[in-house]
């Protein structure tokens, strides 16, 4: 993972966000809950269970502490507000764009494999396999995004937009 240049002051911004999929059958839903990092777009974190708190607990335990330090904006989902620390959390809507990168992340996730688009045959058969398909996603994307990234002596500079772009 590339950290951003700790010295600028949204380095460590955070968008998180869930989706939903399926393990074995339909009426067996598993939540994805995910963080990523506004200034690389990296996945820092994710965790699967339900839409609870306690799974909340286990996305917020599994992003890096220096991450922890920025400010999360989320959707109004109360678990949010239940585990990240007031002074760090802004839950915002939709129509604001302050989640906008996760909620693309969503679709890319929902484009790519198909075990996780909404209406769909296919499904994983177990939750070991549903983890393992997401990590090895999340780590191709990352490694993808890590050599688009602009990378100086000082950390990330900016991230390539089409044609080579900040």
């Amino acid at each position: 993972m590339i950290d951003p240049d700790p010295r600028e002051q949204d380095a460590y911004t955070l968008e998180l966000d869930e989706l939903w999929s399926f393990v074995a059958k339909k009426t067996n839903k598993v939540w994805v809950w995910l963080a990523l990092c506004r200034k690389t777009r990296q996945i820092v974190g994710f965790a699967l269970g339900d839409r609870d708190e306690a799974t909340c607990r286990k996305l917020w335990r599994s992003i890096p502490a220096r991450y922890r330090r920025g400010r999360c904006y989320t959707d109004f989902w109360e678990a949010y507000q239940a585990v990240i620390p007031v002074t760090k959390h802004r839950p915002v809507g939709k129509e604001t764009g302050q989640t906008a990168h996760i909620e693309r992340f969503n679709n890319t996730i929902r484009q790519r494999l198909a075990r996780f688009v909404r209406k769909t045959l296919s499904f994983s058969k177990s939750e070991i396999m549903h983890e393992i398909c997401l990590r090895l996603f999340i780590w191709q994307y990352n490694l993808e995004l890590r050599e688009k990234l602009s990378i100086g002596r000082k950390g990330v500079r900016h991230f390539d937009g089409p044609g080579g772009q900040p």
